[in-house]
């Protein structure tokens, strides 16, 4: 049985190579808004982890290698940024397209394979293989926008963003810990309407604590694609706004939102 959100990502990276294939050769290298990371920089980072990735799906041993020179670079003061255009610099754009699309194909039918109770290693604890391709389908998605942002196009979005809903949901006690701090309580009720029009509902109902509003505004949210004031959610309580202030699905250290109105889309 093939996991499903390996689908999604597959369905994911297609739509986002078809786009990538409208880009010039100024279109590479011209600034985001993201850390100022060009189209090539963005894709560079996508394609690089799939290809960590990948060993992981293969098992402990094979990603141990990538793992030590990885955290071997970063301990030496070495960014993943600098690892990315020393590994894939001799790349231009399209060239660049065309190697990361291979992987991610490939990357896609290896966790769709994957059994559901499979765990996969990684940089913190291992993570089960739905939650793993989850996790590659939210990296792609998120890094998508700043290219669409970039080029002024206005994105047409997919239930797929479901993926993300859930993952956004799951990580709200995270995003507090993650800074050190408790859960200011318990969970806000999401009411979030996706993009084919279904009312998607997680968490106990209330009126007091509770977000409201477009899926796709709720993923923007908490992948931090925009600042939530940037947003049309309509966030009710003193917990669910301090949660969309700080709000962040995906790993890593504690980092900021955009600032209100920087970055925007089309």
């Amino acid at each position: 049985m093939t996991l499903p959100v390996s689908v999604d990502f597959r369905e994911e990276a297609a739509e986002f190579y078809a786009f990538l294939k409208t880009l010039t050769a100024e279109d590479w290298q011209a600034p985001t808004l993201f850390m100022d990371w060009t189209p090539w920089d963005v894709l560079a980072h996508l394609h690089y982890f799939d290809e960590v990735s990948l060993h992981s799906a293969e098992g402990e041993e094979a990603f141990a290698s990538r793992r030590k020179v990885l955290m071997d670079a970063v301990g030496e003061g070495v960014s993943t940024t600098q690892l990315q255009r020393e590994a894939l610099g001799h790349l231009d754009g399209p060239a660049l397209l065309e190697a990361w699309k291979q992987t991610c194909d490939e990357l896609s039918a290896k966790l769709g394979a994957c059994s559901p109770k499979s765990r996969l290693p990684w940089f913190g604890p291992d993570m089960g293989a739905s939650m793993f391709t989850t996790a590659r389908y939210m990296e792609t998605w998120a890094h998508a926008q700043e290219i669409y942002d970039l080029k002024k196009v206005k994105r047409k979005h997919t239930d797929r963003v479901r993926n993300i809903v859930a993952i956004g949901a799951r990580t709200f006690g995270w995003t507090f810990v993650n800074r050190g701090l408790e859960p200011p309580g318990p969970v806000p009720h999401l009411v979030l309407t996706s993009p084919s029009g279904e009312v998607w509902s997680y968490n106990e109902p209330s009126d007091e604590e509770r977000i409201e509003g477009t899926a796709v505004d709720f993923c923007f949210t908490v992948t931090q694609v925009r600042n939530v004031r940037d947003t049309d959610l309509v966030v009710t309580g003193e917990v669910a706004n301090q949660w969309m202030k700080v709000a962040q699905c995906f790993a890593g250290a504690p980092v900021d939102p955009p600032e209100p109105g920087y970055r925007v889309g089309a």
